[in-house]
């Protein structure tokens, strides 16, 4: 069901809903005030998929979703398509909430603060001109046969290691392991072991001279 939403530019900012009320062309409306129950007005829309429920949320939410949106630093234009967005989730998610877990403020700016999330991601991935196309160029001959070379006389070098050595370096390297979390894991202490990887990296840099 699509929901046709008022621009946020004219959205009076509204005062939260409490009571049905009748316009002269006989609309119904919502009254709001700060005792009005939100968790009703939630429920209202989860159950019965009530619009002027639903218009009375967005009155009040719309604009402070975009003014916390354009504070963490995202432009007028997609702060406000990223509160249209946001309150549309609500409208097709009210399901979801849970008044026991959080109040309805908590719950719509937990979703508008995910929303800003995706927008900065998608932000810094590459534009489709920036990415590399085609294969990739083939390498140099020399170039991979000297690579190769290396990492036989690495291999070898590693083979010629002391045993405590060699286990510490691949503790460290391979597995990505900090200094003291290598001394949680062997009981050693700390000194010992960045006494032993020091060793173990100057027989591996003479060994590669």
């Amino acid at each position: 069901m699509l929901i046709a939403l008022e621009p946020l530019d004219d959205v009076k900012s509204p005062e939260p809903p409490r009571r049905d009320s009748h316009s002269g062309t006989g609309r119904r409306t919502v009254t709001t005030d700060d005792t009005t129950d939100w968790p009703a007005l939630m429920q209202r829309v989860r159950d019965h998929r009530d619009r002027v429920a639903f218009a009375a949320l967005f009155r009040h939410f719309a604009p402070r979703l975009k003014g916390f949106l354009m504070k963490s630093g995202i432009d007028a234009a997609r702060a406000e398509d990223c509160a249209q967005e946001v309150m549309t989730v609500l409208w097709h998610k009210a399901h979801l909430f849970d008044p026991s877990r959080a109040s309805v403020a908590t719950w719509v700016f937990t979703i508008a603060r995910n929303r800003r999330i995706d927008l900065l991601r998608r932000d810094r991935r590459p534009e489709p001109e920036d990415l590399p196309w085609g294969p990739e160029a083939e390498p140099d001959p020399d170039d991979a046969l000297a690579l190769q070379q290396d990492s036989e006389r690495l291999r070898r070098a590693l083979k010629a290691l002391p045993e405590a050595q060699r286990r510490l370096i691949e503790r460290a390297y391979w597995g990505d392991a900090t200094h003291s979390e290598i001394a949680a894991a062997t009981g050693l202490p700390l000194g010992t072991i960045k006494s032993r990887i020091r060793l173990a990296l100057d027989r591996l840099r003479h060994a590669m001279k």
